[in-house]
Protein backbone atom coordinates (compact mmCIF):
# COMPACT_ATOMS: atom_id res chain seq x y z
CA UNK A 1 0.00 0.00 0.00
CA UNK A 2 2.81 2.36 0.87
CA UNK A 3 4.43 1.60 -2.48
CA UNK A 4 1.21 2.56 -4.29
CA UNK A 5 0.93 5.83 -2.36
CA UNK A 6 4.54 6.62 -3.15
CA UNK A 7 3.96 6.04 -6.88
CA UNK A 8 0.85 8.23 -6.88
CA UNK A 9 2.67 10.99 -5.01
CA UNK A 10 5.54 10.86 -7.48
CA UNK A 11 3.21 10.93 -10.49
CA UNK A 12 1.28 13.96 -9.22
CA UNK A 13 3.86 16.62 -10.10
CA UNK A 14 4.50 14.93 -13.46
CA UNK A 15 0.80 14.93 -14.34
CA UNK A 16 0.52 18.56 -13.28
CA UNK A 17 3.52 19.36 -15.42
CA UNK A 18 1.94 17.73 -18.46
CA UNK A 19 -1.28 19.64 -17.77
CA UNK A 20 0.59 22.96 -17.81
CA UNK A 21 2.52 21.87 -20.90
CA UNK A 22 -0.72 21.01 -22.70
CA UNK A 23 -2.21 24.39 -21.81
CA UNK A 24 0.86 26.20 -23.08
CA UNK A 25 0.81 24.17 -26.29
CA UNK A 26 -2.86 25.03 -26.88
CA UNK A 27 -2.11 28.71 -26.32
CA UNK A 28 0.81 28.58 -28.73
CA UNK A 29 -1.29 26.84 -31.38
CA UNK A 30 -4.02 29.43 -30.96
CA UNK A 31 -1.46 32.24 -31.22
CA UNK A 32 -0.04 30.68 -34.38
CA UNK A 33 -3.47 30.94 -35.97
CA UNK A 34 -3.62 34.66 -35.19
CA UNK A 35 -2.09 37.34 -37.37
CA UNK A 36 0.51 39.03 -35.11
CA UNK A 37 -0.14 42.57 -36.39
CA UNK A 38 -3.93 42.66 -36.41
CA UNK A 39 -4.73 39.99 -33.83
CA UNK A 40 -7.33 38.56 -36.23
CA UNK A 41 -7.44 34.96 -37.45
CA UNK A 42 -5.15 33.92 -40.27
CA UNK A 43 -6.66 32.71 -43.54
CA UNK A 44 -6.48 28.98 -42.71
CA UNK A 45 -8.08 29.47 -39.28
CA UNK A 46 -10.74 31.72 -40.80
CA UNK A 47 -11.66 29.19 -43.48
CA UNK A 48 -12.10 26.45 -40.87
CA UNK A 49 -14.31 28.59 -38.61
CA UNK A 50 -16.28 30.16 -41.44
CA UNK A 51 -17.09 26.73 -42.87
CA UNK A 52 -18.54 25.71 -39.50
CA UNK A 53 -20.62 28.88 -39.38
CA UNK A 54 -21.97 28.20 -42.87
CA UNK A 55 -22.95 24.68 -41.86
CA UNK A 56 -24.89 25.89 -38.82
CA UNK A 57 -26.66 29.06 -39.99
CA UNK A 58 -29.10 29.59 -42.89
CA UNK A 59 -28.04 33.15 -43.76
CA UNK A 60 -24.33 34.00 -43.66
CA UNK A 61 -22.75 37.03 -45.30
CA UNK A 62 -19.21 36.47 -46.54
CA UNK A 63 -17.29 39.73 -46.84
CA UNK A 64 -13.99 40.76 -48.38
CA UNK A 65 -12.43 44.13 -47.55
CA UNK A 66 -9.56 45.82 -49.36
CA UNK A 67 -8.20 49.14 -48.08
CA UNK A 68 -8.01 52.09 -50.49
CA UNK A 69 -5.25 54.63 -50.07
CA UNK A 70 -3.20 52.30 -47.88
CA UNK A 71 -0.04 52.63 -50.01
CA UNK A 72 -0.34 56.42 -49.92
CA UNK A 73 -0.40 56.35 -46.10
CA UNK A 74 2.61 54.01 -46.07
CA UNK A 75 4.57 56.14 -48.54
CA UNK A 76 3.80 59.48 -46.91
CA UNK A 77 3.91 58.62 -43.22
CA UNK A 78 6.01 55.45 -43.09
CA UNK A 79 5.40 51.79 -42.37
CA UNK A 80 4.49 52.46 -38.74
CA UNK A 81 1.49 54.43 -39.99
CA UNK A 82 0.59 51.56 -42.32
CA UNK A 83 0.81 49.13 -39.41
CA UNK A 84 -1.49 51.39 -37.41
CA UNK A 85 -3.96 51.44 -40.32
CA UNK A 86 -4.01 47.62 -40.30
CA UNK A 87 -4.51 47.57 -36.54
CA UNK A 88 -7.26 50.19 -36.75
CA UNK A 89 -9.05 48.19 -39.46
CA UNK A 90 -8.88 45.05 -37.34
CA UNK A 91 -10.35 46.97 -34.40
CA UNK A 92 -13.09 48.34 -36.64
CA UNK A 93 -13.97 44.84 -37.84
CA UNK A 94 -14.03 43.52 -34.30
CA UNK A 95 -16.22 46.41 -33.10
CA UNK A 96 -18.65 46.17 -36.02
CA UNK A 97 -19.12 42.42 -35.53
CA UNK A 98 -18.99 42.32 -31.72
CA UNK A 99 -22.77 42.03 -31.31
CA UNK A 100 -23.18 39.34 -33.97
CA UNK A 101 -22.71 35.90 -32.36
CA UNK A 102 -20.83 33.46 -34.54
CA UNK A 103 -19.15 36.13 -36.68
CA UNK A 104 -15.50 35.51 -37.54
CA UNK A 105 -13.00 37.93 -39.08
CA UNK A 106 -9.50 37.51 -40.48
CA UNK A 107 -6.61 39.31 -42.09
CA UNK A 108 -5.91 37.26 -45.20
CA UNK A 109 -2.86 39.15 -46.40
CA UNK A 110 -1.49 42.67 -46.84
CA UNK A 111 -4.36 45.13 -46.52
CA UNK A 112 -7.05 42.51 -47.23
CA UNK A 113 -9.55 41.23 -44.70
CA UNK A 114 -12.40 38.73 -44.67
CA UNK A 115 -15.39 38.03 -42.47
CA UNK A 116 -18.26 35.56 -42.21
CA UNK A 117 -21.28 37.02 -40.45
CA UNK A 118 -24.53 35.18 -39.58
CA UNK A 119 -27.66 37.22 -40.26
CA UNK A 120 -31.12 36.66 -38.83
CA UNK A 121 -32.59 38.22 -41.97
CA UNK A 122 -30.83 38.86 -45.31
CA UNK A 123 -32.37 42.34 -45.56
CA UNK A 124 -30.00 43.37 -42.74
CA UNK A 125 -27.02 43.07 -45.10
CA UNK A 126 -26.97 46.74 -46.27
CA UNK A 127 -26.98 47.96 -42.66
CA UNK A 128 -24.12 45.60 -41.83
CA UNK A 129 -22.04 46.86 -44.77
CA UNK A 130 -22.77 50.48 -43.99
CA UNK A 131 -21.76 50.06 -40.34
CA UNK A 132 -18.62 48.18 -41.31
CA UNK A 133 -17.59 50.75 -43.91
CA UNK A 134 -18.21 53.58 -41.45
CA UNK A 135 -16.03 51.89 -38.82
CA UNK A 136 -13.15 51.16 -41.20
CA UNK A 137 -13.04 54.61 -42.79
CA UNK A 138 -13.19 56.51 -39.50
CA UNK A 139 -10.00 58.48 -38.71
CA UNK A 140 -7.30 56.76 -36.68
CA UNK A 141 -4.61 58.48 -34.64
CA UNK A 142 -0.91 58.16 -35.47
CA UNK A 143 1.98 60.33 -34.29
CA UNK A 144 -0.34 63.18 -33.37
CA UNK A 145 -2.23 63.10 -36.68
CA UNK A 146 -5.67 61.90 -37.68
CA UNK A 147 -5.22 59.66 -40.71
CA UNK A 148 -7.82 57.87 -42.82
CA UNK A 149 -7.97 55.10 -45.38
CA UNK A 150 -10.81 54.19 -47.68
CA UNK A 151 -12.27 50.73 -48.15
CA UNK A 152 -13.83 48.63 -50.87
CA UNK A 153 -16.14 45.96 -49.46
CA UNK A 154 -17.69 43.08 -51.38
CA UNK A 155 -20.32 40.70 -50.03
CA UNK A 156 -22.01 37.45 -50.94
CA UNK A 157 -24.84 35.69 -49.14
CA UNK A 158 -24.99 31.95 -48.53
CA UNK A 159 -28.77 31.76 -48.85
CA UNK A 160 -28.61 33.20 -52.37
CA UNK A 161 -27.14 29.89 -53.55
CA UNK A 162 -29.02 26.59 -53.80
CA UNK A 163 -27.82 24.45 -52.19
CA UNK A 164 -26.20 26.72 -49.62
CA UNK A 165 -22.88 27.84 -51.05
CA UNK A 166 -19.52 26.44 -50.10
CA UNK A 167 -17.02 28.92 -48.73
CA UNK A 168 -14.72 29.03 -51.82
CA UNK A 169 -17.68 29.98 -54.03
CA UNK A 170 -18.85 32.67 -51.61
CA UNK A 171 -15.33 34.08 -51.32
CA UNK A 172 -15.05 34.25 -55.11
CA UNK A 173 -18.39 36.07 -55.38
CA UNK A 174 -17.41 38.46 -52.58
CA UNK A 175 -14.09 39.09 -54.33
CA UNK A 176 -15.88 39.96 -57.58
CA UNK A 177 -18.23 42.27 -55.68
CA UNK A 178 -15.30 43.93 -53.91
CA UNK A 179 -13.60 44.70 -57.24
CA UNK A 180 -16.86 46.09 -58.56
CA UNK A 181 -16.88 48.50 -55.60
CA UNK A 182 -13.21 49.34 -56.14
CA UNK A 183 -13.72 50.11 -59.84
CA UNK A 184 -16.57 52.42 -58.86
CA UNK A 185 -14.28 54.38 -56.53
CA UNK A 186 -14.75 52.47 -53.28
CA UNK A 187 -17.66 51.79 -50.97
CA UNK A 188 -19.47 48.46 -51.01
CA UNK A 189 -21.27 46.15 -53.41
CA UNK A 190 -23.48 43.10 -52.97
CA UNK A 191 -25.12 41.28 -55.88
CA UNK A 192 -27.90 39.38 -54.13
CA UNK A 193 -31.03 37.52 -55.15
CA UNK A 194 -32.99 38.55 -52.08
CA UNK A 195 -31.67 42.11 -51.78
CA UNK A 196 -31.48 44.54 -54.74
CA UNK A 197 -27.88 44.79 -55.94
CA UNK A 198 -26.28 48.02 -54.81
CA UNK A 199 -22.95 49.64 -55.55
CA UNK A 200 -21.90 52.73 -53.64
CA UNK A 201 -19.49 55.22 -55.16
CA UNK A 202 -17.81 57.66 -52.81
CA UNK A 203 -20.51 56.92 -50.29
CA UNK A 204 -23.47 57.46 -52.66
CA UNK A 205 -25.53 54.72 -54.29
CA UNK A 206 -24.64 54.53 -57.97
CA UNK A 207 -27.65 55.45 -60.05
CA UNK A 208 -29.59 56.73 -57.03
CA UNK A 209 -28.50 60.34 -56.45
CA UNK A 210 -29.50 61.73 -53.11
CA UNK A 211 -29.37 58.39 -51.28
CA UNK A 212 -26.47 58.78 -48.86
CA UNK A 213 -24.28 56.19 -47.26
CA UNK A 214 -21.13 56.58 -45.20
CA UNK A 215 -18.48 58.85 -46.77
CA UNK A 216 -15.66 57.22 -48.69
CA UNK A 217 -12.29 58.65 -47.64
CA UNK A 218 -8.83 58.10 -49.01
CA UNK A 219 -5.38 59.23 -48.08
CA UNK A 220 -4.81 61.25 -44.95
CA UNK A 221 -6.13 64.38 -43.32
Amino acid sequence: MNDVLTMVSAAGPLAAGWGVHGLLMRRRLSAARRDPLSGLWTRAAFESRAARTLARRPHVAVLLVDLDGFKAVNDRYGHAAGDEAIHATATALTDALSERPGAVAARIGGDEFAAAVPLNDPVALPWLLRALHDEITAPFRHAGRDLVVGASVGASLSSDLTPSGALPVLLRLADEAMYTAKRAGGGWHYPAACVPAVTTTAGRRTGRPGTHHSPHRKGAA
